[in-house]
């Protein structure tokens, strides 16, 4: 036996034999060394010898087995972090010593070739060996064609059991003992007694498939039987088939107290589901209709909180202000108490977004103890939405105020129906023709579902309806509903909703404390007035929010303890001012007015300009304007052409000029009626050259005649005022009743001056009075006019002739 030195791998769960090839992947640091320094120095020579424990990391001289394989490479392919590396067994080897070399581990060796033994023996154990393999059809698993092939042209008892040791499913142990052993008979029995144990696996196996496979023809014979059974029992009985699915559900119609008409239709439909075949596609859709039938709410309620100071001491800690909608839940309450039975009226909570519509739906749910579902209408285009699909369709499902009433599990919740003025219709039908039937207190104790097909009593249900704008809500919907206002919040408000709602919130979502987190109340003003323009509070949560994650991000990578909050701050994290505040005009000017507007920002001003220039007297209208716009310019220059003299205004100026009445923010559309004496301001202003005082908004309609008609959103409109910094309004003596809603606060600074007429309007608005002209009428002046333009191209021509 020789001894020799080679570099040395440690392998985890492989065993290399004689003339085997094997592509390990290789990542160790020691043996990548070991390869380098096989490469390099033991012409690609180099052991491979298996741990004893494959989850050491760094193996040890002890760490791996006696008798390992000296192996030549044959093939490397380097990847980013590892080696993939072709290795063929040459020789068995065994450890003599261990050392750490300069450039890798190695280790010194003996070769330890095959130890031929007794020829007689060896010669039966080939035959037995090689009879016991043959009988293993090729291609059955553990059998390769290829040894097949070479032990028909005769293959060495030596390759024998080398060979096929690598095919066999052994465990790591069992090959490193055919690796150990060199004698080529002991090798022989040991692959004798690994063929016959896997010949009694293989007979287990087989006997197990042929088990399981007479089980399952079994259970198809049963359930052959059973199907046949059943039917004979239907020609014996009633019809009824017993089964456990028949009995629960006829159990829990006796044990609950369900309409009678329910009952009946869910023992009608129990009966048809029983007598149809199982293979049958109607049994699915019978039984989702039983099981909608049986899961609906029919009689479970809750208990009200009858309470009414604590109802009164929830509403006011979830929402600040809010009286109206407070008191008239209280009113209901008080009637529901005195008469112990209301049906549930229909509220219309109606407002610009985000000033707490949704949520002061889910405080009354709470408030009343009852559970809170909701509905968004928003883009509903199809009447199955609110009514439900016939269940002849495929896939048909209830309504999704069905839908809403399964999940609340009880009659008597507070419905929310979101987004009422966003229903659409299209040839699917009109949604909101629908919803009369659902939101009409008269109607909606047997409301009907195309899916459920009995009545359900709706009548214990508190719905509560939110929308934008009122104008897109249909009249007959509108008649059902009991509308509440919900109008801007003033700053003050905005301050209030912030200090004890907003801020705490966003301080418990980003785990904040007070301490942390410093914003008084002239930051939260300076954050409402030039980083938010809304009539709620939604922008003005989401810019705290910013903050409140800027301060997180500054107490945990900065190590700041606190951070108070000021302008430069504010300025610093959140960009500079989003919002020109107060953007009214600075000085008086001919032909520009500021007017009123309600937008889905609530109030907003809005400043109209107009200007004149030689033409034939054409009316251009730019701005976006809608209908409702355009007819009120026309009418408000047509007021202005027939009272012209009366204003000081010469009727020649209509018959010689064009006049452009804009309306900037170009890209957003208008439409409204309340800017008609705005722009017959606007009118009367440039054709008579005097100024409009800046300081000065109005709002209100006119008539051909010059009356002035009252507007809607007063409160929202005089708000925007108000921020702008306005001192004087003007608006229709119709809207003074309206003036009960304005905040004290806004009365104390801004002085409203109701006008009757469009007289009035002009007295207050110009900064001048105007004068009273006499002229003749317009066929005359123009009459004159071409007289002296005649007279004068002829004295032209004289001239010229002279000359």
């Amino acid at each position: 036996m020789n001894s020799n030195t080679y570099p040395i791998i440690c392998t985890r769960g492989v065993v290399v034999f004689p003339g085997q090839e094997l592509v390990i992947d290789v990542g160790r640091t020691n043996s990548l060394q070991s390869i380098e320094n096989a490469q390099d120095n033991y012409n690609d020579r180099i052991c491979l010898f298996s741990q004893s424990n494959p989850e050491i990391e760094n193996p040890g001289p002890d760490d791996v087995h006696e008798i390992g394989m000296l192996c030549e490479i044959r093939h490397v392919r380097r990847f980013d972090k590892f080696l993939r590396i072709k290795f063929k067994g040459i020789e068995r080897a065994r450890k003599i010593g261990f050392e750490f070399g300069e450039l890798s581990e190695l280790v010194d060796i003996e070769l330890m070739p095959s130890v031929q033994q007794d020829q007689v023996d060896e010669e039966v154990l080939m035959r037995m060996a090689s009879a016991a393999l043959e009988k293993m059809r090729p291609g059955e698993k553990f059998m390769s064609k290829d040894l097949m092939l070479e032990i028909s042209k005769g293959i060495t008892p030596d390759a024998l059991t080398d060979k096929a040791v690598q095919l066999f499913p052994l465990t790591i142990e069992r090959k490193q003992e055919y690796l150990e052993t060199v004698g080529i008979n002991d090798r022989l029995v040991m692959l004798l007694e690994d063929i016959e144990r896997e010949k009694q696996i293989n007979e287990v196996e087989k006997r197990i498939n042929e088990t399981v496979k007479e089980r399952i023809d079994q259970n198809q014979k049963d359930f052959y039987l059973r199907e046949k059974i059943n039917a004979m029992q239907e020609q014996l009985s009633d019809g009824s088939t017993p089964g456990k699915e028949g009995d629960q559900i006829r159990e829990r119609l006796a044990n609950n107290p369900y309409p009678e008409y329910i009952k009946k239709k869910v023992l009608e439909e129990l009966t048809r589901y029983e007598n149809l075949p199982m293979a049958s596609g109607e049994t699915g859709t019978i039984k989702t209709y039983i099981d909608w039938l049986m899961d609906l709410p029919w009689w479970q309620t809750t208990q009200d909180n009858e309470d009414l100071e604590k109802v009164k001491e929830i509403l006011e800690e979830d929402h600040f202000g809010l009286e109206k909608v407070k008191e008239r839940i209280l009113e209901y309450l008080a009637v529901k108490q005195n008469t112990n039975s209301l049906k549930a009226p229909i509220i219309c909570l109606a407002g610009p977004p985000g000033v707490g519509k949704t949520s002061l739906a889910k405080s009354i749910a709470r408030a009343l103890d009852r559970h809170f579902v909701k509905m968004s209408l928003g883009g509903v285009r199809d009447e199955a939405e609110i009514r439900g699909h016939r269940r002849t369709y495929l896939g048909a499902l209830p309504g999704r105020l069905i839908q809403g009433l399964k999940k609340a599990q009880v009659t008597n919740p507070v419905f929310l129906i979101d987004e009422i003025d966003k229903m659409a219709s299209d040839y699917k039908g009109d949604p909101a023709s629908a919803m009369l039937e659902v939101l009409d207190p008269e109607q909606n104790s047997l409301f009907s579902d195309h899916y459920i097909e009995e009545p359900y009593d709706l009548s214990k249900v508190l719905f509560i309806a939110t929308a934008n704008y009122l104008e897109n809500i249909p009249a007959a919907l509108k008649d059902r509903l009991e509308i509440i206002e919900l109008s801007s919040y003033t700053d003050v408000e905005k301050i209030h909703i912030a200090q004890d709602h907003l801020i705490p919130k966003q301080l418990k979502e980003n785990g904040l404390t007070p301490d942390q987190l410093i914003i008084d109340e002239d930051m939260i003003l300076y954050l409402i007035r030039y980083y938010t323009r809304e009539a709620g509070v939604r922008q003005l949560e989401r810019t705290i929010a910013s903050l409140a994650r800027k301060t997180v991000l500054a107490v945990l990578k900065d190590k700041k303890e606190k951070i108070v909050v000021d302008k430069d701050l504010i300025k610093e994290w959140l960009g500079n001012e989003k919002v020109d505040y107060g953007k009214k005009e600075t000085v008086d000017q001919v032909g520009t007015v500021t007017g009123l507007a309600y937008t889905s920002f609530g109030g907003d001003i809005l400043q109209i300009e107009a200007n004149q220039f030689d033409g034939k007297g054409a009316l251009i209208l730019t701005g976006q304007l809608g209908d409702v716009m355009k007819e009120s310019a026309s009418i408000a220059l047509d007021y202005i052409h027939a009272n012209a003299n009366r204003y000081g205004i010469s009727k020649k100026v209509f018959a010689q000029t064009d006049i452009h009445l804009h309306v900037p923010e170009g890209a957003v559309p208008k439409d409204g009626p309340s800017a008609g004496i705005t722009m017959t301001t606007a009118f009367a202003s440039l054709l008579t050259q005097i100024p409009v005082k800046s300081n000065l908004a109005m709002t209100g309609e006119v008539t051909l005649r010059g009356n002035v008609l009252p507007i809607g959103g007063l409160k929202e409109k005089s708000l925007a005022a108000y921020r702008s910094g306005i001192t004087t309004i003007l608006i229709p003596k119709g809207n003074v009743k309206d003036l009960d809603e304005i905040p004290q606060e806004v009365k104390d600074v801004v002085n409203f001056i109701p006008v009757a007429t469009v007289d009035e309007v002009l007295e207050h608005a110009l900064t001048k009075p105007l004068q009273p002209i006499q002229e003749p009428p317009l066929a005359e002046l123009l009459k004159e006019e071409n007289k002296k333009t005649t007279r004068k191209r002829t004295t032209k021509k004289k001239e010229e002739e002279k000359e």
